[in-house]
């Protein structure tokens, strides 16, 4: 009976992966639909530095460098196993681009010329990533067994959405707007689903995320009007009408850019203030309507602060190295804080916090509701097979 029990409770868990691939799938096959960048995948080498082979120092006025020539090995694509020959230019000093000189062993980018030659291109940086993922997705899966894996599943299907869909739908010419919600209200279902269940601790937590999410979004709107933000955050944001055959709304990948950007930490409030309320309704069944609501409304003023921090920080230190540089040279204050950059990120930590604010009351309302039923709540409901 108990395996039975278990399999029933898997349906809705499978049904939710399936769903969840099936507009990965429709979705990255309709983003893809008239993207014409080039690829430029064939025009760079990994590669594997094998030696020294010479240096050469030169002088001009004003600077001095070296050319360092080395021998390296191809390790991936069709010139696999292919020796060659680059150059990397070093100058020293705090503005050098590169920590140091290139050492044997060490994994490198190589690009061709169209003489013939090789070009250095940067260091190969991702496999230390792929290994500090793996060590934290082995403990998350060990300390969190089930809930651990899922967490890393919704995690990665959202990062897929962001990758698979919303961006080539933005490369393709679709509304950013739609692009943007949709993947969202997907990141919300999927995580929230595939984490608790399908129950009325995740309906209630999703209910005050899409609350918090349209009051961040309906913000965004009136405010780039009311501010008449061009979108033009920094130099490179003028390449991006020169990169795609069609015209690009700046202000709507801002938009985007708020939105994804507040979806965790509104989607972080909704949950707990759901699991708590869930948790003192399993304690006292008998909690009535008012009492949950107050209690929802008591934690949230908990985790408000908290949150919204977590928000503004993570903005703050995002921006912090451009902060530096517009400050080191002489910039006012009063200029600053008016450049279309700085209140780009003011908006995304002013938007996002009332977002969470919202979700906070919403999610209280909507778990009163559905918990002060007069029904107990069974608690295993939450759970699709046992830890």
């Amino acid at each position: 009976m108990a395996e039975y029990n278990k399999f029933v409770k898997a349906i809705p868990y499978v049904i939710i992966l399936i769903l969840s691939l099936a507009f990965l799938y429709v979705g990255n096959r309709v983003a893809v639909r008239g993207i014409t960048v080039e690829d430029e995948v064939a025009h760079f080498h990994e590669a594997v530095v094998r030696e020294l082979i010479s240096v050469e120092e030169h002088s001009s006025p004003g600077e001095d460098w070296n050319a360092y020539l080395f021998s390296a090995e191809i390790v991936r694509g069709e010139l696999r196993g292919e020796s060659v020959t680059f150059v990397q230019n070093a100058r020293g000093g705090f503005l050098e681009r590169f920590p140091r000189v290139a050492e044997p062993g060490d994994r490198i980018m190589l690009a061709q010329n169209p003489q013939g030659g090789w070009n250095f291109i940067d260091y190969v940086r991702i496999y230390h990533i792929m290994v500090l993922g793996g060590v934290f997705i082995a403990l998350l899966i060990i300390f969190g067994r089930v809930k651990g894996f899922n967490s890393i599943l919704s995690l990665g299907l959202t990062g897929t959405a962001i990758f698979a869909v919303f961006l080539p739908s933005i490369m393709s010419g679709m509304n950013v707007y739609i692009s943007a919600m949709a993947v969202c209200v997907f990141s919300i279902l999927t995580t929230i689903f595939i984490i608790n269940g399908i129950n009325k601790k995740s309906l209630a937590a999703v209910a005050g995320c899409l609350g918090g999410i349209l009051i961040a979004g309906a913000l965004t709107l009136f405010m780039s009007r009311a501010m008449m933000l061009t979108g033009m955050t920094q130099s490179d944001s003028a390449n991006l009408h020169y990169i795609f055959d069609h015209p690009l709304d700046l202000n709507a990948i801002i938009f985007a850019g708020i939105i994804i950007g507040a979806t965790g930490a509104i989607m972080d409030v909704a949950i707990s203030i759901s699991s708590a309320l869930y948790e003192i309704k399993a304690k006292a069944p008998d909690s009535t309507f008012n009492e949950i609501f107050k209690s929802g409304i008591n934690i949230g003023k908990d985790i408000l602060a908290s949150s919204i921090n977590t928000l503004v920080l993570a903005y703050i230190g995002s921006s912090l190295t451009v902060i530096l540089i517009l400050l080191g040279w002489g910039v006012s204050l009063f200029r600053l804080l008016n450049r279309e950059l700085i209140i780009v990120e003011l908006l995304q930590a002013i938007t996002g916090s009332f977002g969470i604010f919202f979700a906070m009351p919403l999610t209280a309302l909507v778990c009163a509701a559905l918990f002060s039923q007069r029904r107990k709540v069974d608690f295993d409901e939450s759970e699709f097979w046992e830890d």
